[in-house]
This record gives C-alpha cells, sequence and structure tokens, in this order.
C-alpha cells in the first residue's frame, strides 16, 4: 500500500490560490485514475480536478468553500502500489551543518493533468530548525512544512520560540502567512495587539494579512482594510458580493500593490479601418463563417509593434526580465453576470486575420456560455481591453498580473479634426478613438511605454485593408 498526495492544480501564472467548490467523492470511496473528484474555482474558471491514481480516498484536508493555496495538499489516496515519481522538478537539498538554507524551496506546482504525487514521510522523519542550522526532531504533535521550517531557520527562530507561534492551518499547524505575520511583528510590533503572545510580542490573527512570494523575499500584500460597522439607513438593498467578485476584487488589490502602474494616452484616426470593416464585414462573413470584429484587427497593430518593442511582451521574476517569445494576447471578454474573463489567443503571431477573427469569437463565445477550458484563460503575455464597447471614451486599465501591460480601446467617435495635406490643413469629419495602457513602471519607462503606444496608434491610421 502507499499513500499519494493529491496537490491544488495550478490554474495559470497569476494564480495563487483555488476555491473548493464541491467534493465528489467522500472518504472511504474507491476512485478510478483520471476520475473527478472535486470541482474548484478562481476568478478566471471553474474546472474539475481529476484523481491522480486508482484506490481508495483516505483523507479530504479542505472542506467546500476552503480558499486553497497553489500546490497544498488537499486529499490522500490510499493505492495498492507504489506511487510513482512526479517527473523531474526542484528537488531539496540538504544544507551543510555550518551553512544556511535558503529562504524558501518552492516545487513547481502541478498542472490540473499532471498533479503531483509524492509519498508521505513517517511523523518520526519531521524536522524543525532550532536556529542554528540543525534541525532535530520535533515532538510528534505537531507538525511544520519544509517551507515554515526553512523561513524559521533562516530567521534564527528556535524551536521553542516555534512551538509557541500559534497556527491558523488545519489542526492548528503553522502556516507560512503565521510565521511571516510572526516576524513582520517580533521585528516591529507597531502597536498590534490581541489575545495570543509569543516571546513577548502580541498581535491579531495573521488572517487579516496576507504576504506574497516575490523573488528572493516575501512582501507584505496591501489588502483593504475591513470597514468599520456603521448604521445603514434609508431605502437601500444589499447584496452579498458573489465568489468571483470576491476573487476578482483580490486579483485586482494584488496587482496594484506588486505592480507601480503608469497610464500613458494617445488618440488615432482610425477612419480607414472603420469604413473598410464597413465595407467588407458581410462578405467577410459569408466567404469565411465568422464574423469580421474591431478585436482582430486591433490584436494584429498590437502584434506588429510587440515585434517592434519585444520588452513590452514579458514579467518579472524577482530582479530578473522574462521576455516572452510567445506572443499570447488575451482579451478582456465581458460575462453575462457583469464580470469579466480574460481568454487567450495563444501564439497570436502565427494567425492570419481570418484565423484571428476566428479565435477571437470562438474565446468570446466560450466565455459567454461558460465553456472556457483552464488552458483557454493561461500563459497571457499582453492584454488588450475594449473599454469602447460600454460607451467609455478612455480607461486606465489594471494590469493582468504577472504580464507588465495592458491596452485599452476607447469609443470610436466622430469629431471635427485638422487634417494635414500638401495642399494645406483642412478640418473633416474624422472616426477618433482613444487609447490608454498601463504598464509596470518598475521596468518599463514612460519613453517605452509611450513609444509603443503611439506605434500602435500610428498602425491603426495606417490600415491599408
Amino acid at each position: 500500500m502507499a499513500i499519494v498526495d493529491l496537490l491544488m492544480p495550478k490554474m495559470g501564472e497569476s494564480i495563487m490560490e483555488a476555491t473548493i467548490l464541491k467534493w465528489n467523492k467522500q472518504p472511504g470511496d474507491s476512485v478510478q485514475q483520471d476520475e473527478s473528484l472535486l470541482e474548484i474555482a478562481t476568478d478566471k474558471v471553474d474546472s474539475e480536478v481529476p484523481s491522480i491514481a486508482a484506490g481508495i480516498l483516505k483523507e479530504i484536508l479542505f472542506p467546500e468553500n476552503a480558499v486553497v493555496p497553489v500546490g497544498a495538499v488537499i486529499a490522500r489516496i490510499e493505492t495498492e502500489v507504489t506511487a510513482p515519481n512526479a517527473g523531474p522538478g526542484p528537488t531539496k537539498q540538504q544544507p551543510a551543518p555550518d551553512s544556511r538554507p535558503s529562504l524558501v524551496e518552492v516545487p513547481e506546482p502541478a498542472s490540473v493533468n499532471q498533479p503531483v504525487i509524492k509519498e508521505i514521510l513517517p511523523t518520526a522523519n519531521r524536522q524543525s530548525p532550532t536556529g542554528n542550522g540543525q534541525r532535530p526532531t520535533v515532538n510528534d504533535n505537531r507538525f511544520y512544512s519544509p517551507l515554515v521550517l526553512n523561513i524559521a531557520s533562516n530567521e534564527g527562530i528556535p524551536l521553542s520560540e516555534l512551538e509557541k507561534i500559534p497556527g491558523s492551518g488545519n489542526e492548528g499547524r503553522v502556516t507560512k502567512k503565521d510565521i511571516l505575520f510572526y516576524l513582520e511583528k517580533r521585528k516591529g510590533g507597531n502597536g498590534y495587539h490581541g489575545p495570543d503572545t509569543v516571546s513577548e510580542t502580541t498581535y491579531v490573527s495573521p488572517e487579516k494579512e496576507k504576504y506574497v512570494f516575490a523573488g528572493a523575499t516575501y512582501q507584505k500584500e496591501i489588502s483593504t482594510p475591513e470597514p468599520s460597522v456603521v448604521n445603514i439607513t434609508g431605502n437601500v438593498e444589499i447584496q452579498e458580493m458573489d465568489r468571483m467578485r470576491k476573487l476578482i476584487a483580490e486579483h485586482m488589490v494584488r496587482s496594484k500593490a506588486t505592480s507601480p502602474h503608469v497610464t500613458s494616452f494617445t488618440e488615432a484616426d482610425v477612419t480607414n479601418l472603420v469604413v473598410w470593416r464597413e465595407k467588407e464585414k458581410t462578405e467577410f462573413e459569408r466567404r469565411e463563417g465568422t464574423r469580421l470584429t474591431l478585436t482582430p484587427l486591433f490584436i494584429e497593430a498590437v502584434i506588429k509593434c510587440i515585434k517592434k518593442y519585444p520588452m513590452i511582451n514579458s514579467s518579472l521574476q524577482g530582479d530578473k526580465i522574462i521576455i516572452k517569445k510567445d506572443i499570447n494576447i488575451g482579451m478582456a471578454t465581458a460575462l453575462p453576470s457583469g464580470s469579466l474573463i480574460v481568454p487567450v489567443i495563444k501564439n497570436a503571431d502565427n494567425y492570419n486575420r481570418v484565423g484571428l477573427a476566428r479565435q477571437v469569437n470562438s474565446l468570446a463565445n466560450n466565455a459567454r456560455i461558460n465553456k472556457l477550458k483552464p488552458e483557454d484563460i493561461q500563459d497571457g503575455t499582453f492584454t488588450l481591453t475594449n473599454v469602447g464597447v460600454f460607451g467609455s471614451l478612455m480607461g486606465t486599465p489594471i494590469i493582468n498580473q504577472p504580464q507588465v501591460a495592458i491596452l485599452a480601446v476607447g469609443a470610436i467617435k466622430k469629431r471635427p479634426v485638422v487634417i494635414e495635406t500638401e495642399q494645406g490643413d483642412t478640418i473633416g469629419i474624422r472616426h477618433m478613438m482613444y487609447l490608454s495602457m498601463s504598464y509596470d513602471h518598475r521596468i518599463i519607462d514612460g519613453s517605452l511605454g509611450a513609444s509603443f503606444l503611439t506605434a500602435v496608434g500610428k498602425e491603426l491610421e495606417s490600415f491599408q485593408g
């Protein structure tokens, strides 16, 4: 017999946690490999998680409606064969007696179709730091994850102090959030108070604060303070935020806390583009069997400019800039519920205009009928959002992490504008559109951001069909 762990899969680069919607199996039930065990949801998409092995569902570690970080063990399955290797991946390295381990050892989270399988170590093998690089066996009644042990060892927290930290995890385990919150308060205090006292430092529950891993350090995530209780009077209607709205709210706050946003604006004369589409759209749909909207024409211009300014198609990992060679364009799509989702056109530069039109229509339709697959919303490198369809002239969009830029196109309006010709200036009625782009000022300066945005505007103005 062997016990294998089922981990919370990673549903996309920027997804750090998921909500368990429903368990399809209960402890004691037999399961087949690839049989659906549970349903999960993120702020992007709902999905089923299959069983990684055939056997008996031994244990469920999180209840329904629990929010679970990516990579956490969510269930254990008892099998009749030895658990196979999970495949190549990061391995733990034991530090020498005179060395200090790195801050964290973060394994690559499993994908939806290939969750990591690992054997459960006996309790006797669980170890704890002492603050001097050594890790003696801890008391059997409390388990510390390798991540917590590494942080404690790196910060010089002895076992006696670690055991006093209250845990908010399953069965009172100390989580990453618990120990980081404790370290923050141990270093500063800052007037926090609460029922728990550890090493002469008091603090409130760490549930009120979150931390995110950024490169080689942990950064405290800025969160909206809980509103004070007020008496609600007058003729009002109170609505509870649904699950997706809560997740979107948290995703947006995290993005603003991670990236210093700068937004640049320009306007473009898109008369040629609008006139050409109006002339061609009926014949295009008859000939190609798909609608011709403005979105694939915008994406064409974006692709051409990304090739001129590849830094726009990048992400930041610690102090390293990752320039993406694949151009995967995300397109913000409105759902019937009023929420937004961002399906991704993979390798968009490999499609011609017809292919882009088909991709845009297919992904948009699947989004509206809730038929998107997890891979349809993953690996985006740049995002386009059309705020003009709702009547807005312009917007200041929030970056879709871990990307570094997002372009918003506004409503197209007819306006009198000055037209410069060789014969002199004239005034004409033209189709004008504002473009705005928010970008991560850590790696994209105003000159690069403005140059890229201007190039997109010029590309649209010079459209020839």
